[in-house]
């Protein structure tokens, strides 16, 4: 059985209940794995044989620092100018197929569970050279450079090549996959694997300045979000905005796992985008 939600797509049928999951608040958003279907695609340009369905975008008023992409290449599909942004930086994680990414002189690749770090101002590109569909998560954020501090430079791993740390006093029932080391400060985002294991949970509600995008793996559980309770399982999203209470408990019969984004690293902006002040 694949770690990993089954694929998107699909249209329910006209007998299907409307009644759903899908919930937009003042403080967060929940965006269930039913309502990822083919009428909310959107095709990118330089793009070939790609749809992607877009999850989060900055929004004025609500989370503000990123994007975040479902992609489905097709076979023999891909970008040879994948961002339009030369500020921007990206993180992929691929959950089905295969893809190369061009980065720097060569190229990698990437199958499920593959991670690859795409630096701000560093040209790349991506295909899917195999016979079958590949998809993977693509996370877009603006770089914020300090001064005196080199951007950091591209990699790849895989999740199997990095060793889970668990939250001490939690015997290890929850866990997180770093792909980057908390302290390098060169960094201004982290997308992470947090793991749970069945009855693991997060026993306070967390309140902070980083925005999330949770991306269900594997699994179900109850999430506090704000002031509700909010069953999500896998192929669901998440989108908190800063200071957005939270809290979970994996009660399901396996484990639980998503893909974590937030903001880290730099002081909270006084003026300009994302600030009161002009």
């Amino acid at each position: 059985m694949s770690p990993f939600p089954p694929a998107p797509g699909g249209l329910p049928a006209q007998t299907a209940l409307m009644t759903g999951r899908a919930v937009f608040t003042e403080a967060y958003a929940v965006i269930p794995r039913g309502c990822m279907s083919d009428i909310v695609t959107s095709c990118l340009p330089h793009w070939e044989g790609t749809r992607a369905w877009v999850l989060a975008r900055p929004l004025s008023g609500f989370a503000e620092t990123f994007a975040h992409y479902l992609m489905e290449v097709a076979a023999h599909g891909g970008s040879r100018q994948p961002e339009p942004d030369p500020a921007a930086e990206g993180v992929i994680f691929v959950t089905e197929g295969v893809v190369w990414a061009g980065l720097g002189a060569g190229e990698e690749e990437l199958g499920p569970g593959g991670y690859a770090y795409l630096p701000p101002g560093e040209p790349w590109h991506l295909r899917n050279g195999g016979t079958g569909t590949a998809r993977f998560h693509w996370i877009r954020k603006r770089y914020e450079p300090v001064e005196g501090i080199a951007p950091p430079t591209a990699f790849t791993t895989s999740e199997d090549e990095v060793t889970p740390v668990p939250m001490p006093g939690t015997d290890g029932r929850w866990a997180t996959t770093r792909f980057v080391d908390p302290a390098d400060i060169a960094h201004d985002m982290h997308v992470n694997i947090v793991t749970f294991r069945p009855g693991g949970l997060i026993p306070f509600e967390e309140t902070h300045v980083m925005e999330h995008g949770l991306y269900v793996l594997e699994g179900k559980a109850v999430y506090r979000l704000n002031r509700d309770w909010v069953e999500v399982e896998a192929g669901d999203f998440m989108w908190l905005r800063a200071f957005c209470p939270q809290a979970c408990y994996a009660g399901g019969p396996g484990r639980f796992r998503y893909l974590l984004y937030k903001d880290v690293n730099r002081h909270a902006r006084l003026r300009g985008v994302g600030a009161f002040g002009r």
